[in-house]
């Protein structure tokens, strides 16, 4: 046998392994993350079968990984546990909410951020009036979507509190590009109860 089928033979056999690597890791994640999901949700189910919803309901500070809610977007098939916190360990798991930002039933900016590529891929299809709903342990927040913009990683302004009731949802862009993404699609929703 030559010496360049032999390089052939090794050089497929590595690219099989890395192949191999590569669908068993994709599989774990995808699998980690519906368990994880799975589990969430049903803790939250019990606990709001358990503590009464309160008419004006306001959270309080949350620590990183504390499970804050579910958010849902029926029309584009969005339903997702919220977790505080935006750590890549999180978000591979879960839809974060940035850190000093408005919670739940706060006035202000309650911004959330998810990656395209798992959870938020769906917003892709938003469109302005769709309904959202943030529902946590203490009640639930209607939002509709008022706009969508595309904006560079650097443009933290839209984390910034607007007055009202507002929600923001922050994932990278474009939706179809490989690797990490060098820009950010926002959209912004206003409470609607």
């Amino acid at each position: 046998m030559s010496r360049v089928h032999l390089v052939a033979r090794y050089a497929s056999r590595i690219l099989l392994a890395a192949g191999a690597f590569a669908l068993t890791y994709a599989a774990y994640l995808t699998i980690d993350s519906r368990m994880y999901q799975a589990t969430e949700r049903r803790q939250f189910a019990l606990a709001r079968q358990s503590s009464p919803v309160v008419a004006a309901p306001v959270l309080a500070a949350q620590a990183d990984g504390d499970s804050i809610g579910v958010i849902e977007i029926p029309r584009i098939g969005i339903a997702v546990v919220v977790v505080q916190g935006d750590s890549p360990a999180i978000l591979k798991r879960a839809v974060g909410h940035i850190a000093d930002t408005a919670l739940p039933g706060n006035a202000g900016n309650v911004v959330l951020a998810g990656h395209r590529d798992t959870f938020f891929r769906p917003l892709r299809d938003v469109r302005v009036g769709d309904a959202i709903a943030l529902k946590t342990r203490q009640g639930d927040f209607d939002y509709v979507v008022e706009s969508t913009f595309v904006v560079g990683p650097a443009d933290v302004w839209v984390l910034e509190a607007r007055g009202g009731h507002t929600l923001t949802l922050i994932t990278c862009y474009p939706f179809s590009y490989i690797g990490p993404a060098p820009d950010r699609f926002i959209v912004r929703a206003s409470r609607s109860n």
